[in-house]
């Protein structure tokens, strides 16, 4: 009677063509994240600033809070930065005028730096 099983060669083989294949997937799959994180915050950012132009065209001064937008329905929710996934991080930039209120423009308050080498709090 024969054994029947793998020998250990072709168990090494195999487990080398898999880590071959890992090994060229995993990069890719990082940078996509990366990218796709990149590409949520700049359509966030879109949409909180067209929010905030909306909010100001109506009513003639800037929102005092970001939940003023949501408050006024201009968004259903404020919403969370990818990079620190939370929706209380996002920076608020104030008018010149403060008088027309406090919020004229918003930019993420995430660190570090996007695929094109800017910093990600200056978009």
């Amino acid at each position: 009677m024969r054994n029947r099983g793998f020998t250990m060669i072709e168990l090494l083989v195999t487990l080398a063509i898999l880590g071959l294949l890992v090994s060229l997937a995993v990069p890719r799959y990082f940078g996509n994240i990366d990218k796709s994180k990149e590409d949520v915050l700049r359509e966030d950012l879109y949409l909180m600033r067209d929010a905030i132009d909306k909010y100001y065209s109506d009513r003639g001064r800037y929102p005092a809070e970001f939940d003023d937008l949501v408050t006024g329905l201009y968004l259903r929710r404020i919403p969370l930065d990818p990079f620190t996934r939370s929706s209380h991080s996002w920076a608020a930039i104030a008018p010149e005028d403060p008088s027309q209120g406090a919020i004229a423009d918003v930019r993420s308050g995430a660190a570090g730096k996007g695929r094109d080498g800017t910093w990600l709090k200056d978009w």
